[in-house]
């Protein structure tokens, strides 16, 4: 698509992604969860020990969409996976390509890194997300479910470690 342009997140990013984080929470209706902060992105994705990578889509120049990926391991094929994190694009860029160029550049990186996965999770309810997934060949994985630690109980585990 002539004028858009899929980059690498730079430390100067740190605020744009923020707020695309936020324009994501929203979406979700998961703003009360969001407690990021621009700073804390600055020290997690460009400080001295980074935990995820992010892609910056800009459509005629101006930032319209992100996505911010992770490597995992797969035990079964011996071989890392891409999970993808977040993917957003504002609504007035949606439908132009820039959510499944995001994508393709994933995958992209993901065979460049020798990934047996590239992966993510949609909330039940986006069925937007879902058709648009299936259209570029995502399959389900009804059969898994989403397991989460955090917070309290994320504590407490961790005082049973031995």
């Amino acid at each position: 698509m002539s004028g858009l342009l899929i980059r690498k997140g730079q430390a100067d990013d740190c605020q744009l992604i923020l707020q695309f984080i936020q324009h994501l929470a929203d979406y979700e209706k998961l703003s009360h969860e969001v407690v990021a902060t621009a700073d804390d992105l600055q020290r997690t994705l460009f400080g001295e020990k980074t935990f995820a990578n992010v892609l910056i889509a800009e459509l005629d120049g101006k930032p319209v969409g992100f996505s911010l990926y992770f490597y995992n391991y797969s035990t079964f094929l011996a071989k890392p996976g891409l999970y993808l994190e977040d993917l957003f694009v504002l609504p007035e860029a949606r439908g132009k390509g820039v959510g499944k160029a995001l994508l393709a550049e994933m995958a992209k990186i993901a065979l460049e890194n020798d990934c047996g996965r590239f992966e993510w999770s949609v909330l039940d309810w986006n069925q937007p997300a879902i058709d648009f997934y299936r259209s570029i060949g995502a399959v389900g994985m009804d059969e898994w479910t989403v397991q989460r630690v955090d917070g309290k109980a994320l504590t407490e585990l961790a005082q049973q470690a031995i």
